[in-house]
């Protein structure tokens, strides 16, 4: 039986960070770790959120995406509420240990987005010289897939 406290080693030095296969996070100053999740089959990024030491080992012990909010400062397991659930296929850290990539099944409707879009990058940034009147967001994808009013309720 895994004792789930204590799945992560004590960071060492940069040659066990790199090498070994001990699992040692490296966690920022306010305890999170940024985690980039995209579509397992086509690539796509569908979003970025953080994990502190709660979530990441809730995702590796369910094999669903399990983040920690920042704005409501609670742990967010992704489509508990949406029934948008991101089910892990594969889970990799970086070469330091400070970076997550979630490589995701989205299950539900296919929505990552609380906008109902289907990935949370939905709007392109021009490149080259603006518009006279100001830089304007170019909407990449024009049809949500579902409606977060009916979901979430009114915020």
């Amino acid at each position: 039986m895994t004792d789930w406290q204590n799945i992560f080693a004590e960071r060492g030095d940069q040659q066990q960070l790199e090498t070994s296969a001990l699992l040692a996070p490296k966690f920022d100053r306010d305890g999170l770790i940024p985690a980039v999740t995209t579509d397992y089959d086509s690539g796509e990024v569908l979003m970025f959120a953080y994990m502190n030491r709660e979530a990441l080992t809730l995702t590796i012990k369910l094999g669903e995406a399990v983040y920690w909010s920042r704005s409501r400062r609670e742990i967010w397991h992704k489509g508990a509420t949406s029934g948008n659930v991101q089910v892990v296929r594969e889970l990799r850290i970086d070469c330091d240990q400070d970076a997550l990539w979630l490589r995701v099944t989205q299950r539900g409707c296919g929505s990552a987005c609380h906008t109902g879009y289907r990935s949370c990058f939905y709007r392109a940034i021009p490149t080259g010289a603006p518009a006279q009147s100001g830089l304007a967001l170019v909407f990449k994808e024009t049809e949500k897939l579902f409606d977060p009013e009916k979901v979430y309720g009114k915020k």
